[in-house]
C-alpha cells in the first residue's frame, strides 16, 4: 500500500500544507504504509523546499527510515518507513 498525497490544491497556504502533511505521514504510520508519495509539483521549487524542510523536523524525521527524491521527476518526493 502507497499512500498518495498531491499538493498542487493548497500550494499557496502554509499552514493547510503543513497540516496535509502531518495528516499523510500520520496516516502511513497508522496503517504501516511502507512508502509515501508526496507530489509538490515542478514549479518554483519552493514548495518542495517547504516539504523537505517539514520532512526534516525532529518529530517527523523520528517516523520514517529515508527521504527519496525522484531522479526523473523533480515535482515528486518519496518518504519510506520501516516497520518491525
Amino acid at each position: 500500500m502507497k499512500l498518495k498525497l498531491d499538493l498542487h490544491d493548497v500550494y499557496n497556504r502554509g499552514q493547510d500544507i503543513d497540516r496535509a502533511l502531518r495528516a499523510i505521514i500520520d496516516e502511513a504510520v497508522a496503517k504501516k504504509a511502507p512508502m509515501v508519495e508526496i507530489i509538490p509539483g515542478k514549479g518554483s521549487g519552493q514548495l518542495k523546499k517547504h516539504v523537505l524542510r517539514f520532512l526534516e523536523q525532529k518529530e517527523i524525521k523520528q517516523l520514517y527510515s529515508r527521504v527519496e527524491k525522484d531522479s526523473k521527476n523533480f515535482g515528486r518526493v518519496f518518504v519510506h518507513f520501516r516497520w518491525k
